[in-house]
């Protein structure tokens, strides 16, 4: 009797946490901040993490223009991206492993490719370093990935407006 009283208490304790992450989670993204916010449900904060951008500043307005997306958009396929390539040319070159353990694709119309990622490249977090997609550290895409579901909303805000 004490034990399933204590099971009870127990439950009731952990129901608050449950209830947050049964709901729908959200995703807002800051350029200026270089940060990636998770909402819950009710649009409290789950976690903040670090994250790199696109190089130069703007919406995305077309291929190769190394501009990160503003506005907002789903993810729609949730891919494995172990042992993926990119060609970062220069003196890197090609990388195996480039979009860390998972790739979070977004349905940005017109781009098939854009999306949020690990790298092989921690210390570049926290600065505009991308060719337009998302990079997080590949401990913390690994732990988003695990929060997330496809369909989950993707807001990013836009840059501040450059002279």
């Amino acid at each position: 009797m004490k034990r399933i009283l204590l099971m009870a208490l127990l439950g009731l304790c952990l129901l608050p946490s449950l209830r947050a992450q049964g709901g729908e989670v959200s995703i807002v993204i800051d350029k200026q901040k270089f940060t990636l916010t998770l909402y819950d449900a009710n649009q409290q904060v789950i976690k903040v993490y670090p994250v790199a951008v696109a190089v130069n500043y703007g919406n995305k307005e077309r291929r190769g223009d190394h501009k990160t997306p503003e506005g907002t958009f789903a993810i729609n396929e949730l891919l494995n991206a172990k042992g993926l390539t990119h060609d970062f040319g220069g003196s890197i070159g090609v990388v195996k492993n480039a979009y860390g353990p998972w790739f979070l694709r977004l349905n940005v119309p017109g781009y098939r490719d854009i999306g949020i990622h690990g790298t092989p490249f921690p210390e570049s977090i926290g600065s505009r370093s991308t060719e337009g997609c998302i990079r997080m550290t590949n401990e913390d895409i690994v732990d988003l990935k695990s929060r997330v579901k496809l369909g989950t909303k993707v807001t990013i805000l836009p840059d501040p407006v450059q002279q």
